[in-house]
């Protein structure tokens, strides 16, 4: 029986509103902190009702972690492939540092659970990090065959982008502090350009 007008959830919004009220309770409380009764109280749900959806409490936290990440790597080959040009470093990163900054609670799940769970780590690394990787390599080495950058090893320049595009994300939260203004946040993504570009060193 239905509660007043309130319309029936479908399966698929069902699922989403249980994997949002894991992101938000596992950031907060960590993973062993929250009881699968925790976790249907906040999405509105009986306890059975997330056993039909998945098969345990861990099959919920590997789902948040890796869809979160899958929604960001599309984020980031739709940005590579808008970059203006190679040099547009900065845009890429200011945007992140706006973005990012939206999904603190799947990174804060991400690595502070990793560490404690060997099968999370190993498939953010198979589903998410290796493909990060293969696809900002492509861009880097495509990059060096139009003469844009240097060569060297694309992998290591893409892992070093990567790991310049996370800081990004965490820095409005870490870096810079939370009311960060945006000429700071401006100045902050172009200076990890700039560093990425061209180094620190004195050009002889």
């Amino acid at each position: 029986m239905r509660i007043g007008n309130r319309p029936p959830q479908s399966e698929a919004e069902t699922r989403t509103r249980i994997l949002q009220a894991a992101q938000r309770l596992f950031s907060r409380q960590g993973y062993d902190g929250t009881t699968t009764r925790d976790l249907a109280q906040a999405a509105g749900v009986a306890e059975g009702t997330l056993f039909r959806h998945f098969s345990n409490k861990k099959a919920i936290l590997i789902e948040v972690a890796t869809q979160g990440w899958i929604e960001i790597l599309t984020d980031l080959l739709t940005e590579l492939s808008e970059m203006g040009s190679y040099k547009a470093v900065a845009q890429v990163m200011r945007r992140r540092m706006l973005n990012l900054h939206q999904n603190m609670d799947m990174l804060r799940v991400c690595f502070m659970e990793a560490q404690f769970h060997p099968d999370l780590r190993d498939r953010i690394q198979l589903e998410v990090v290796d493909k990060m990787t293969d696809v900002a390599e492509a861009f880097f080495q495509t990059a060096m065959d139009r003469g844009v950058y240097r060569p060297m090893n694309p992998r290591i320049v893409a892992r070093i982008f990567l790991g310049m595009f996370t800081i990004a994300g965490f820095s409005q939260d870490t870096v810079m502090g939370e009311k960060a203004s945006p000429k700071a946040m401006q100045e902050m993504a172009e200076g990890l350009a700039d560093i990425f570009l061209n180094g620190v060193l004195v050009k002889e």
